[in-house]
């Protein structure tokens, strides 16, 4: 049990399961939570040493379950040593058509619901004097973008609160690493929300000329391995992030008129 546990939540596709299969192709033992069970043991199955991994059935939105989650988590291996934020959905739709309920899941799901967890798990992390929070945000954790209004205000929010929890925490032993894909080739578009919280049912063509999971995979085990506090993981899309810090006059004027669904 000196190999490192890792939970990682959003872990039935895309970054979630690439991720799963990279940490056990390195040794580490593993956690899986989604909502659907069959597919997490599906990508348990694909991992190497599946004996190493474990299944946890969990929702977001249901943090009155997580002091439980947390209990059996703790009960597969003894310990968590760090915990992979990687849950959420996405947006696709006008700030004019989207109902508030709309907002409302996606702040749900996407902020309080990776809150509650954390705040669940810090208890084991500080007794022990170590832990690790990587959280999967996104480059609109960053700069916001037309038609992800509210999944954009989640992503940001969450900056704000795993800023804090790094500071707060250091002296702690508690590292906080805040990752920012862009365009990765995952369903993450198919099932995004639209205005009225119906799927959008539709590849982003941006999303399927993106970066393979894996590659995005390997990108961000290297920045958990080395606990960076911040890595931004895509194509020409992450300059701007730079963009907006430097000339944010012409970073507007570029979004106005970009291609983005």
């Amino acid at each position: 049990m000196s190999k490192p546990v890792l939970w990682i939540t959003g872990a039935s596709s895309g970054i979630g399961e690439a991720v799963a299969k990279k940490y056990a192709k390195e040794g580490h033992l593993l956690i899986l939570s989604a909502r659907n069970v069959e597919a997490l043991e599906r990508v348990k199955q694909a991992c190497a040493h599946p004996e190493n991994v474990c299944v946890l059935a969990l929702d977001l939105t249901q943090s009155e379950t997580f002091r439980e989650k947390v209990a059996t988590a703790l009960s597969f291996f003894g310990k968590v040593d760090a915990l992979l934020h990687n849950g959420g959905i996405s947006q696709r739709s006008l700030i004019k058509e989207t109902s508030l309920a709309v907002d409302r899941k996606l702040m749900e799901v996407n902020y309080f619901g990776t809150v509650a967890l954390t705040k669940a798990l810090l208890p084991h992390f500080l007794e022990r004097k170590t832990g690790h929070f990587g959280v999967v945000t996104s480059l609109v954790g960053k700069f916001a973008s037309p038609y992800r209004s509210s999944y954009a205000g989640s992503k940001h929010a969450l900056h704000g609160f795993f800023d804090t929890l790094r500071a707060e925490h250091y002296t702690d032993g508690i590292a906080v690493t805040l990752i920012c894909p862009g365009f990765i080739r995952t369903q993450v578009s198919i099932n995004a929300v639209t205005g009225d919280g119906s799927p959008l049912g539709v590849m982003d063509q941006a999303q399927d000329q993106g970066m393979t999971p894996e590659a995005c995979a390997e990108q961000l085990y290297r920045a958990m391995q080395h606990k960076r506090e911040e890595v931004y993981i895509g194509g020409k899309e992450t300059l701007a992030v730079y963009l907006k810090r430097f000339f944010p006059g012409l970073f507007s004027r570029i979004l106005r008129t970009a291609k983005v669904r």
